[in-house]
């Protein structure tokens, strides 16, 4: 086996980075997986946005880059965004990260995104690593339509009235958790969702990374969910489509005719349903005359 070319030497050169604001996407654990848009957005940033500034600090000394770096987390947010709109504003380059992964995916640089959006400001996607999308395409589950849910509430009975909300979604769901949360949470899918095919994935990229299969059942009963280190992933297949009764689709129709004519009422519910529209338009006739 050859050894692994560090830079091809037919990379498209870098461009000049304009002002903005730019969500850079940063490793979840392999440095490797840094992208080359990435370094030359953090070379350039006049200021650099951190959920923690430390983690980037480290980050930026693995590939040699210093920059002038400000906090936004959850404390920090509404400060930062304040910040940036004055930086922005006079022409500068600001790179926003989060400590590992893609920016606004359950992280608090939501807040300056949205003001920068707000106020007419230049704001640029620098895709990259992605703990969700990594796991979903190790999974082995269906991953033509998903369900990004991020993290469940801490409580039980909060987190089964959440799951019981997702019951009926016809998409992988896929949930972000703790270790010490993961075998509860586990059960609690496994009651509310039912027997569904789930992956946990977890240290993804990293040395001891790790994708455990199985039923909801099983997973919350193996001990390799027992309290697991590291980043944790849960996906979770679509459950089974259960045929509609005739009342739920009579209250369907219902409904769709309070705001459309029966032809557009019919169709509504066709979709929703996955049932021929004919008949169903006959129906919402019948019901319009009731």
């Amino acid at each position: 086996m050859s050894d692994p070319v560090l830079f091809p030497p037919t990379a498209p050169p870098a461009r000049p980075v304009s002002p903005g604001l730019y969500l850079v996407a940063t490793p979840i654990g392999n440095l490797r997986d840094m992208t080359l848009r990435a370094l030359d957005v953090l070379a350039a940033a006049d200021l650099v946005l951190a959920e923690d500034t430390r983690v980037t600090a480290k980050l930026l000394t693995a590939y040699g880059l210093k920059a002038k770096l400000e906090r936004c987390d959850d404390h920090a947010s509404a400060k930062a965004a304040a910040i940036a709109i004055e930086h922005l504003k006079d022409g500068a380059v600001v790179a926003l990260v989060s400590d590992a992964g893609t920016p606004m995916v359950s992280d608090p640089g939501f807040v300056v995104a949205r003001a920068a959006i707000a106020e007419g400001l230049p704001v640029h996607p620098v895709p990259g690593a992605s703990s969700a999308l990594a796991a979903l395409c190790i999974a082995g589950l269906p991953s033509d339509r998903f369900t990004f849910a991020g993290f469940l509430p801490v409580k039980s009975a909060a987190r089964r009235t959440a799951l019981e909300e997702l019951r009926t979604t016809r998409q992988t769901l896929v949930f972000f958790e703790s270790g010490p949360r993961l075998k509860d949470s586990l059960s609690d899918m496994a009651e509310v969702l039912g027997t569904r095919d789930a992956a946990v994935a977890r240290e993804l990229t990293k040395l001891y990374e790790e994708c455990v299969r199985g039923t909801l059942s099983e997973l919350s009963q193996d001990p390799r969910c027992d309290s697991p280190k590291g980043e944790i992933v849960i996906v979770v297949a679509p459950g089974e489509v259960e045929a509609a009764s005739e009342d739920d689709i009579d209250k369907a129709l219902r409904e769709a005719l309070g705001r459309l004519p029966p032809g557009e009422a019919a169709s509504e519910i066709s979709r929703a349903f996955n049932l021929p529209r004919k008949p169903l338009y006959k129906r919402a006739l019948d019901l319009k005359e009731q």
